[in-house]
């Protein structure tokens, strides 16, 4: 009974003594974490815990930041982190930011993550356009920022359209030129070539180094108005405060640097700026918020020892810090020779290897080739073998066939021969058909002379009958004539029958005897 009593006032005891927890969740430019935190932990002990995470050493730049009513606040180190206004629910999110900015990032910053968180932040303030910057710097900012991330520049590796998804230029400069996204990439990728052989962390210096230089570069503006009402831009910054006009961020009206300002106070929502030369007016200005006038004073409190500071000697952990850093950075400069040495090494086997397999292809491809010729030659051989006794056969037809014609030939000269003569004898027959036709024309138109001849004759022979029938019919009426008449009338026709006779008989020889013959003569020559 006694053990089980002492066991559960042990149990009880435990019980009291754990301490009570809540869940944090910090939210860093590229990461996010939770952490459980005991509910009596001020915000040095979260924000250490924090810092201890990352690795981060140079902590005075940092802090962490939560929003109140529209309002950005910063945890305070010496209160506890839930006595401050954040909201009951958890996670309890707190954003792990750079609150202070150093004059210049390449002496200051001397860890490597203390460089990349400034260059995240920087970055984003820059594309929210937070701090303006010009075109011709944001597309040298936008390159930087390509080469921490890709590396060295590779067309093999990095084609047309390896950006299109990546944020890198301000809405602003796009919309001010008439430019493609493809022709931003252009422009983007001419400077990255150029960047070669920088690594991560000197990439991201480079960027923050332009970036320090720009007139909105580590400014926090707040809304005030002066004594008169007028609305006026507070800026805080590393070199001290500035004050603008609302329409003009770039250049502040008055500036007070921080060497020259005396005390610096509020009371309710007015802020006294007492500057060191007593000669100068005292500033006033009134915030909208008592809230805004504690967080102005912080900045100031926060940039004002920063000031100071970096005008004295560096403590012996900022030396020791630099010196680790120079160690770090001379070993990891040795280290990137010995892997550009390697890199070398090997792009020069790669060469070498691929010099030998293109060697081997362009072997195989000659062998190949060779292999293919002496194919072909067989092939080729083959052929003019089979052709070879093709052409032998056709010699052997050929000269057959030559014999054949030689015979012709002979057979021809002979036909030619016995052609000749037959020409000659016939050509001797036409000269004689031609001479006999010349003589039968010359007797034909001989005989048709006589023959038109003998016409004439007749046609006197009728003439000289018809005036011998009229005269002796004159006669035959006479009486006294009669006997005489009739005895001449006897005697003309005694001779009258027998000229007729003789034409009858001279015609028909001529008609029958001669023409037959001479038809006969030219029938027989056709």
């Amino acid at each position: 009974m006694a053990g089980a009593i002492a066991s559960r006032m042990s149990f009880s005891s435990l019980k009291r003594k754990q301490p009570k927890t809540f869940t944090v969740r910090i939210v860093t430019m590229d990461a996010e974490m939770e952490f459980s935190c005991e509910v009596k932990w001020k915000g040095k002990d979260l924000f250490d815990l924090v810092c201890r995470t990352l690795g981060l050493r140079e902590t005075w730049f940092f802090g962490l930041q939560y929003t109140i009513k529209d309002t950005v606040a910063w945890l305070k180190m010496d209160k506890k982190v839930l006595d401050h206004d954040v909201p009951t629910e958890e996670p309890v999110t707190f954003h792990f930011l750079a609150k202070f900015y150093p004059e210049n990032a390449e002496e200051e910053l001397v860890q490597e993550i203390t460089q990349h968180l400034f260059f995240l932040q920087v970055k984003k303030q820059i594309l929210d356009e937070k701090i303006y910057c010009p075109p011709e710097a944001s597309v040298l900012l936008a390159s930087y920022a390509v080469q921490a991330k890709y590396g060295d520049y590779d067309p093999n590796v990095h084609k047309r359209g390896f950006l299109a998804q990546e944020e890198l230029l301000p809405k602003r400069v796009i919309n001010l030129y008439q430019m493609t996204p493809e022709m931003w990439e252009e422009r983007i990728t001419a400077w990255y070539a150029e960047h070669r052989g920088r690594a991560r962390d000197e990439a991201e210096m480079e960027y923050l180094k332009i970036a320090q230089d720009l007139e909105m570069y580590g400014v926090n503006y707040f809304a005030i108005r002066n004594k008169k009402g007028t609305e006026l831009l507070l800026g805080v910054d590393a070199l001290g405060l500035h004050i603008y006009d609302p329409d003009n961020r770039l250049t502040p009206k008055i500036s007070f640097p921080w060497n020259e300002i005396r005390n610096i106070s509020y009371s309710d929502k007015e802020f006294t700026i007492k500057p060191l030369d007593k000669k100068i007016d005292v500033f006033k200005f009134n915030s909208s918020k008592l809230r805004v006038n504690k967080l102005i004073l912080q900045l100031c409190i926060g940039n004002h020892d920063l000031f100071m500071r970096r005008r004295k000697a560096d403590s012996l952990e900022v030396q020791q810090m630099k010196a680790q850093a120079r160690e770090e950075k001379a070993r990891k400069q040795m280290e990137r020779q010995r892997l550009a040495r390697e890199k070398q090494m090997r792009e020069e086997a790669e060469r070498t290897r691929d010099e030998l397999e293109r060697r081997l292809m362009q072997l195989k491809e000659e062998a190949t080739m060779a292999n293919e010729a002496l194919m072909r030659s067989e092939e080729t051989a083959d052929l003019l073998a089979e052709k070879a006794q093709i052409t032998e056969e056709e010699a052997k037809l050929l000269a057959q066939k030559a014999a054949e014609a030689e015979q012709e030939m002979q057979r021809i000269k002979a036909t030619a021969i016995r052609t000749e003569e037959e020409k000659r004898l016939m050509e001797q027959k036409v000269l004689e058909a031609e001479m006999l036709a010349l003589k039968m024309a010359e007797e034909s138109e001989r005989r048709a002379k006589e023959a038109d001849q003998l016409k004439q004759d007749l046609q006197e022979a009728r003439e000289s009958e018809r005036r011998a029938k009229q005269k002796l019919l004159e006669i035959t009426s006479k009486s006294s004539y009669t006997q005489s008449i009739n005895s001449s009338t006897t005697a003309l026709s005694t001779d009258l029958p027998s000229f007729n006779l003789i034409n009858e008989s001279l015609s028909f020889d001529f008609k029958d005897t001669d023409m037959k013959r001479l038809s006969m003569e030219i029938e027989k020559e056709k």
